[in-house]
């Protein structure tokens, strides 16, 4: 039963409503949560239902809403979203709906979906916006949230539809262009965008045989009237359509008049209509009577409620005779006058008063059966006295299925055939175990007929982790994460990751598309589960975002997941190819990027903050490979590996996939016990104010003792206790105590009388175990190797690879090759003192670095004398000592303990050991040279960025024939960045005519003035 709300008084009243829509009851988790309603008056008003209550459902008073323009429609969503349609087929959003204030605040206005072409329906979920168009095109909001109610952009979705409605569960139902009932299929909580449209079929009176929709737009004169908990047919209307003005104006007007045991439709074109009887009506034939247009107007009520002007011409009624003919009708069952109500005149008058003999004639109707809930208007057509669907189907125009909570992955009985509404208007299911098979074969016959609208989806995948917020003081904050992708129709995908969060009880998020992204990098950060994402601005701000998992499970998942949208959208798959460049963080973690022609370009090089890493599984200290597809690693424990996937193929073959091996890797963590020394007591642990903590890390910058320090990450594991290390640079006592004057300064393994400070490694090991497509290469640990480079189409029998063992001695490997990656056998060459860095670079240029720092360059390498046959003693730049040296195809490049970097000039190939060294730069941890003659090193750090740990990719630009030193850096990643290597890259890019000249340097790695050292070889 319908109660007529009172109207206020004295307060202003809102003028006749053409909209309404309730929402907000999700606002509020308390058992009497009540809704909110909503309401637009045919003048373009917006209206606000107060005072709504469980036991005053009606409400108390309207407060009108100041509104910047007109409004046509709007929809309300269980939660905080409302949107409006304007007149002018624009969007407006409410925002700062909650439950203290459930009108809003403000108005943000949101472009229509489609260019030119105005909005026509809203319609607003949970989670989820629907628009359909005037050019009845469906679209769908992404990214839709209570954080973000304004949504991130417009999806297409397939079909045309003059109105959708959301349901509960932010299920879909729509109304067809065709005037047939559709439902999408597949909306679920991770796709709610659903897979694809399916039409609705209806089974209309008493007929037992289903009517699929009509592919024809018709119009009728029957307007259903919804009843809670089912879905009414033509002749269960509980209401009765008379004249809109009093009886005695009748005659003015149009009317709709519903029958009581059948419906008496309007005529179509392509059907004999037999003659209307009726005692004050003539009888009409409307075969040749054109079909009326029902406008797509911005609201649907709009349409079919006006207040015409009385003062109108007299409407003709659908005959063929004249209209002087006419004689002035009583309420008749349909009288309606396409002359004057053409497609121009888009109202029509609607009586829903006579309610009372509708009622009384629903008695002698069929009962309705209770089990739905969506409330659908019909409009059908004037064919014969029996009653609409019995020969035709039904015409739509209007649903509702806010009352509909359909679960899409169980079995919804009330949309069975077989269910109780078997004498009503029932609802195919998309899916019933219960169908016979006869059925299923008549259920897709019928979708043959009229196939589902494949269209473009959205998927989303949901879950909560923490966030290491990006302002001070940062701390973890907990957060929702949201990833929303949608599909297009050609198959292209486009991903955004969203982080919902709260500040200061607003409600904010920020955004990141995946496509984006450059890196998704596990990382160290307060023994969590915690995982970092880079893009090119964060890496030009060296400020990451970096998330937390619960659990390591959690974690994976996120960057399995993550890192498949952003190779996907990338058109990255397979393993990493002959060309990758390859790079491992402080972390033991493996990266590959993918090189392009403009990597190396002399112009318009491709810049290191757009390079996009993605990780490889396994764990390793060092990669060096080279272009013919070799991979080789060394591991924190001096392990050797030989990568064992396959190169270039997007997908490999059945039976044919990567191997991924058990992999296991142990490393030594380490805590310094510092004490000082006074006359007093001697040496405690009692320092001065200004002193380190007593128990510290190396640098003395952070306080770690043995009771609260951990493995690195959750992944690894103790394996042994705490035991002094005696195995210290510059020595130890018996104790294992070094000595200094000062902590800052150089400790040493004896004390003297001006030591005033002393300090003793303790150290713990741990293991990792993983798998991942690496197979071991024993029985010899490893502290270094080096692969020969060459151009991708060289052939070679054996490839030439050095390194040196955990105790320095050089080895040989002999029998690699790209079908035996991991080589037959070592040969050991012979040395005077242990080596601590070697390199091997083209034409069989062998150069490598003792640990006292001496240079050496080996002669006679050759494949037919792999080992060579002396070493000859370069000397070393002045006053520095080398650690690390990369030789390329015609240049070498050299690291010294200070960190500076010095390229090696006067190299030809008649005097391969080069003539003197040149400072190139300092602040450098190590560095690679390509195949061909590319540098990138591993920077110290980023000068303006001392809080970002250690470790950041640059890569040298300017470098070639003429210029073998380069011109200037370029910064990319950073952050913990261990090793890299590009050994591998001989991705040429096509010769300019000239090399333009390169701007200002990008690299905070400012050049100090040049020194020339001489130098000339000797043999040993």
């Amino acid at each position: 039963m319908f109660l007529q709300i009172p109207l206020d008084n004295p307060r202003k009243p809102p003028l006749p409503l053409c909209d309404i829509s309730c929402g907000g009851w999700e606002l509020s988790d308390q058992s009497g949560r009540y809704p909110y309603l909503w309401g637009v008056s045919q003048q373009g008003e917006v209206w606000f239902r107060e005072g709504i209550h469980p036991r005053v459902p009606e409400g108390s008073s309207w407060e009108e809403i100041e509104m910047p323009k007109e409004v046509a429609q709007l929809s309300a969503g269980p939660g905080d979203l409302l949107w409006v349609v304007l007149w002018d087929g624009n969007l407006l959003v409410r925002t700062g709906l909650s439950l203290d204030c459930p009108t809003g605040t403000s108005w943000v206005e949101v472009e229509s979906p489609a260019k030119e072409i105005e909005a026509l329906h809203v319609s607003v979920g949970v989670s989820v916006v629907w628009v359909v168009t005037k050019d009845y095109k469906v679209w769908f909001r992404r990214g839709v949230n209570s954080h973000n109610p304004c949504g991130s952009g417009w999806i297409s979705i397939g079909g045309e539809m003059m109105v959708v409605d959301v349901g509960l569960n932010d299920q879909v139902w729509a109304v067809g262009e065709d005037r047939g009932l559709y439902f999408r299929m597949g909306v679920t909580l991770t796709e709610p965008s659903g897979s694809g449209w399916i039409p609705v079929s209806g089974q209309w009176g008493n007929n037992k045989e289903f009517i699929p929709p009509r592919k024809e737009c018709e119009f009728g004169g029957q307007l259903t009237d919804a009843s809670q908990a089912s879905v009414l047919s033509c002749t269960d209307s509980d209401s009765e359509l008379g004249p809109a003005e009093p009886p005695n104006s009748s005659k003015d007007a149009a009317v709709l008049e519903a029958a009581a045991s059948s419906v008496v439709p309007l005529g179509s074109a392509d059907t004999p209509t037999p003659p209307l009887k009726s005692d004050d009506t003539p009888s009409a034939s409307l075969q040749d009577a054109p079909k009326t247009f029902i406008p797509a107007s911005d609201s649907f009520i709009n349409s079919l409620v006006s207040d015409r002007d009385k003062t109108s011409t007299p409407q003709q009624s659908v005959t063929d005779a004249p209209q002087e003919e006419m004689e002035e009708p009583s309420p008749a069952p349909i009288a309606l006058t396409p002359g004057t109500v053409g497609p121009d005149v888009p109202w029509m008058n609607v009586d829903l008063e006579g309610a009372g003999a509708a009622r009384c004639a629903q008695a002698a109707g069929p009962s309705l059966g209770d089990g739905s809930a969506a409330a659908t208007y019909a409009l059908g057509t004037l064919e014969t006295p029996q009653g609409v669907g019995e020969a035709d189907a039904p015409v739509w125009t209007w649903i509702s299925g806010g009352g509909c909570d359909v679960d899409a992955s169980s079995q919804i009985s009330w949309l069975s055939p077989t269910g109780p509404l078997t004498n009503s208007l029932s609802l195919t299911p998309v899916q019933s175990a219960a169908w016979s098979e006869q059925q299923q074969q008549e259920h897709r016959e019928e979708i043959s007929r009229k196939p589902l609208e494949r269209s473009h989806s959205v998927w989303v995948r949901k879950g909560a982790l923490r966030w290491m917020r990006d302002w001070k003081p940062q701390r973890w904050v907990d957060v929702s994460v949201a990833l929303e992708q949608s599909t297009k129709s050609d198959g292209r995908k486009d991903s955004i990751f969203f982080v919902y969060y709260t500040q200061y009880d607003e409600k904010k998020y920020l955004h990141v598309c995946i496509n984006e992204v450059t890196a998704l990098v596990p990382v160290l950060r307060d023994c969590h589960h915690a995982f970092a994402v880079y893009t090119t601005q964060r890496t030009k701000q060296r400020g990451p975002l970096v998330l937390a998992a619960q659990t390591e499970k959690d974690m994976n998942d996120w960057l399995s997941l993550l890192s498949d949208c952003c190779c996907e959208g990338r058109g990255i798959a397979g393993p990493p190819s002959r060309q990758a460049l390859w790079s491992t963080t402080s972390k033991g973690d493996i990266m590959v990027h993918e090189p392009s022609f403009s990597l190396e370009a002399a112009a318009h090089t491709l810049a290191c903050d757009l390079m996009f890493w993605r990780q490889v599984p396994g764990h390793l200290r060092c990669v060096e490979s080279n272009s013919l597809g070799l991979v080789w690693g060394v591991g924190w424990d001096g392990t050797a590996w030989v990568y064992s996937g396959r190169y270039g193929q997007p997908t490999a073959p059945a039976g044919d996939e990567v191997q991924m091996l058990q992999q296991t890797d142990f490393r030594s963590v380490h805590v310094y016990e510092n004490q000082r020394w006074n006359p007093m007591t001697g040496y405690t642990d009692k320092g001065l104010p200004t002193d380190r903590a007593m128990w510290s890390d190396e640098n003395g910058l952070n306080e770690c003792t043995k009771g609260n320090t951990n493995p690195p990450t959750p992944q690894w594991s103790w394996v042994s206790e705490w035991t002094v290390d005696y195995n210290i640079p510059g020595g130890t006592d018996k104790e294992g105590w070094q000595y200094a004057a000062d902590f800052p300064v150089t400790f040493h393994g004896h004390k003297t009388m001006k030591d005033f400070v002393r300090r003793r490694r303790w150290t713990r090991k741990c293991k990792i175990t993983l798998r991942g497509p690496w197979q071991q290469v024993p029985p010899i640990r490893l502290s270094d190797i080096s692969l020969m480079p060459c151009l991708a189409q060289s052939s070679m029998e054996q490839v030439p690879l050095w390194a040196l063992s955990d105790k320095g001695d050089v080895l040989c490997r002999l029998g690699v090759s790209p079908q035996n990656p991991e080589g037959s056998s070592w040969l050991h060459v012979g040395t005077d003192q242990p080596f601590k860095s070697i390199s091997i670079g083209g034409a069989n240029q062998v150069w490598a670095i003792a640990k006292d720092g001496a240079v050496f360059y080996r002669g006679s390498v050759s494949p037919q004398n792999p080992a060579g046959e002396c070493w000859y003693h370069i000397p070393s730049p002045p006053r520095q000592t080398l650690r690390q040296l990369s030789v390329g195809r015609t240049s070498v490049f050299a690291v010294d303990e200070n960190s500076n970097l010095w390229i090696r000039q006067g190299l030809t190939p008649s005097y391969p050991q080069g003539s003197a060294w040149e400072l190139i730069s300092n602040n450098v941890g190590k560095v690679t040279v390509g195949p061909l003659d590319q540098v990138w090193i591993i920077a110290d750090g980023v000068p303006g960025f001392t809080s970002e740990p250690p470790g950041a990719v640059c890569h040298r630009l300017g470098v070639g024939p003429m210029q073998p030193k380069g011109q200037a850096w370029d910064f990319g990643i950073g952050g913990g960045w261990e090793h890299i290597s590009v050994r591998g890259n001989s991705v040429e890019a096509p010769r300019a005519p000239h090399v333009p000249a390169v701007g200002p340097p990008r690299s905070p790695l400012p050049p100090r003035p040049p020194t020339q050292v001489n130098g000339s070889a000797v043999g040993v």
